[in-house]
């Protein structure tokens, strides 16, 4: 059956402990590594597509002092692996599995400035990043899924049943629509299967519109607006089967049968975590007059205002700090910090130097 998990978007501060100072030991330093784990950290948050990164090792790192402030601009070379999480999640790295070489795996490399003071702070980061090679994959696994091209035919159409097997199993209040199809491939199990990932986006359609008004199904021009992201497939089994003719020989047919399964994550959005804490902090001053129930997986009706000052998170505009892409693999030179590169996190035992 379709499953659907609900969970909160994640934003975490980064640690703001003594100041670090990073001499020494190169990329073995553990105060590298951190700055390293939390300058990753604030990429995922302010990329705006894709998939989140997880580290790997740190390559390289530079500095340059800053007298006025105390501080320092580190300049980090860090391999990053992509994960299954996508970056609509908004989920912690360290929470998200890495891509094995049966899950279309991706690596690269960023390169990330950062000030660090008493804290580290995203200063600008290039990330590029690339599909390890089916060839390099069906040597070493020749059974493993392939990728196929995201506009196939097939795979729109795996995407379009997937949704609509989750629209019709779901209890959401709305019926969801595809936003982006952003990862597909295809294996032979008992025939022809295609796996896909896509994003969804919450429509202004209930679940009491009538089927044949679901082409005409806007998407939710709200901030409350739940998104989503799904993974979907599709096997086209044909069974033989004979006739049961009594006299002569059995006549055999086939019949197609196609199997469709679906798993789809919605997210809460950050408005929704902005209005609870503005109801939290109205609440606390008359706690006798304030209750809201707060599952916002329901009509959108959200009328509020608060009047006195608060002191409440509100997400900075992302995609300002950097940029990332997908392009070929190039060489590179050899570290100059010394003890570089860090020891590797993850091993794909796949023929790259990169991995």
């Amino acid at each position: 059956p379709a499953q659907s998990v609900i969970q909160a978007s994640t934003f975490h501060a980064v640690d703001s402990s003594c100041l670090l100072v990073l001499q020494g030991r190169g990329c073995n330093n553990p105060d590298a590594e951190r700055v390293a784990e939390e300058a990753l950290e604030q990429i995922n948050q302010d990329r705006t597509d894709g998939y989140i990164l997880t580290l790997n090792r740190l390559y390289d790192l530079s500095h340059t002092p800053k007298q006025e402030n105390g501080g320092s601009v580190y300049n980090l070379t860090i391999d990053v692996l992509e994960t299954q999480c996508h970056i609509v999640s908004r989920k912690p790295w360290k929470q998200c599995k890495v891509r094995d070489i049966s899950d279309i795996p991706v690596y690269g490399e960023c390169q990330v400035s950062v000030q660090v003071d008493a804290q580290v702070k995203l200063e600008s980061y290039s990330c590029s990043l690339r599909e390890v090679a089916a060839t390099s994959i069906v040597h070493r696994c020749p059974d493993c899924p392939t990728a196929v091209n995201l506009n196939d035919p097939v795979i729109k159409e795996t995407a379009k049943l997937s949704l609509q097997k989750f629209n019709k199993e779901s209890r959401l209040a709305n019926y969801f629509a595809l936003e982006n199809i952003t990862k597909a491939s295809s294996q032979w199990v008992v025939g022809p299967a295609y796996f896909v990932e896509f994003t969804v986006l919450e429509t202004e359609c209930s679940k009491e519109t009538d089927v044949s008004e679901l082409n005409n199904c806007r998407p939710m021009n709200c901030q409350f607006a739940h998104k989503g992201f799904c993974t979907g497939s599709h096997v086209t089994l044909e069974e033989t089967f004979n006739s049961g003719s009594p006299v002569g020989d059995p006549e055999s047919f086939f019949r197609k049968h196609e199997s469709v399964d679906v798993k789809c994550e919605i997210y809460e959005p950050q408005a929704s975590t902005v209005e609870e804490q503005a109801h939290a902090q109205a609440a606390s001053g008359h706690p006798d007059n304030h209750h809201h129930n707060h599952t916002h997986l329901h009509p959108h009706e959200h009328v509020h205002s608060v009047s006195k000052a608060t002191n409440i998170t509100v997400s900075k505009p992302k995609g300002q700090l950097g940029r990332t892409v997908f392009e070929l693999a190039t060489p590179r030179s050899a570290p100059s910090a010394s003890s570089c590169p860090g020891a590797r996190r993850h091993a794909l035992h796949l023929d790259s130097p990169f991995l």
